[in-house]
């Protein structure tokens, strides 16, 4: 939405400096208000992501931010969001602020591989910063490998921080590192003494896994996120698309619909790539029981 409908330039994919311009700010408070008019329509709570997937250290050096600068904008990124929920009408839907973390390296590609060890030291000072700053949870996106997923999971214990751990997923069902779901959840489960709140799986259309999910499974269990992109396509293919793939919203809103009966803990629904608020719209549709908008 900010690159193809706004016109942003969103070098490295990063939102976050957008926080520091005038214009970007109002953008993305339109961005976010667009999403509180969906959830207060069907009367569902709403999470909303800070703009900090990238604001790391890693991806933070390449665009000219040091310690310091990304202490800072994490900061911003939450108060910027606690702006949005300001001053709601007492029944109103909540709100949730998410602070957002994504992977040391592309979420499309493992070749970044992190130990355990180090993803503790490299995603812990964003976590704090997340965490002192008063987000109510952190997600954890786009993760490639169970090991940079479970230090990035033990990071935000030692912060104090409740989190979701994401997978991308392939369109084998898999994560770009070969690894199952099943096995990467269990792994990070076995390692952190199940400390994620819950599993995720963003970044795939429901195509892409939703044959390798069944209620029957106990891993399953654990997923209570999914945020789908609008494609089909693999992850190759969007890389070197040279226009947006909107798919078909009213289609992909009933995909994710359909995932209830496979992920019994499933609760929080929305998009990845291509996604907008159209989008968003047909999942709440399709997602939200008649009785709650009603």
């Amino acid at each position: 939405v900010l690159i193809f409908e706004h016109g942003f330039d969103l070098p490295e994919f990063a939102a976050f400096p957008l926080l520091d311009q005038p214009a970007g700010r109002a953008a993305l408070l339109g961005y976010y208000r667009g999403f509180v008019d969906i959830a207060d329509e069907y009367g569902v709570d709403l999470v909303l992501d800070t703009a900090t997937w990238r604001a790391s250290h890693a991806w933070g050096a390449k665009l000219g931010y040091g310690a310091d600068d990304l202490d800072r904008v994490n900061r911003d990124a939450v108060a910027f969001v606690e702006h949005v929920r300001a001053d709601r009408p007492a029944d109103a839907p909540k709100i949730w602020i998410s602070g957002s973390v994504g992977p040391a390296g592309d979420g499309y590609n493992p070749d970044v591989h992190q130990t355990a060890e180090n993803a503790v030291a490299y995603h812990g000072p964003q976590l704090r910063s997340l965490a002192e700053a008063g987000a109510d949870f952190a997600t954890v996106l786009t993760m490639t490998h169970a090991e940079e997923a479970g230090g990035a999971a033990q990071a935000a214990k030692d912060a104090g921080i409740p989190v979701t751990v994401s997978f991308t997923v392939e369109t084998d069902g898999a994560l770009p590192s070969g690894q199952s779901l099943q096995e990467a959840i269990e792994a990070v489960d076995a390692a952190t003494d199940c400390y994620p709140e819950q599993y995720g799986i963003n970044c795939a259309h429901p195509e892409h896994f939703a044959e390798r999910l069944s209620a029957d499974d106990g891993w399953c269990h654990r997923i209570g996120l999914v945020q789908a992109n609008a494609s089909k396509m693999s992850h190759k293919e969007l890389d070197e698309a040279p226009e947006l793939d909107p798919g078909d919203p009213t289609e992909l809103g009933l995909d994710v619909a359909g995932l209830q009966e496979q992920l019994p803990a499933l609760t929080v629904v929305g998009g990845c790539c291509g996604t907008s608020h159209a989008h968003i719209d047909q999942i709440a549709r399709a997602c939200v029981p008649a009785t709650v908008t009603t």
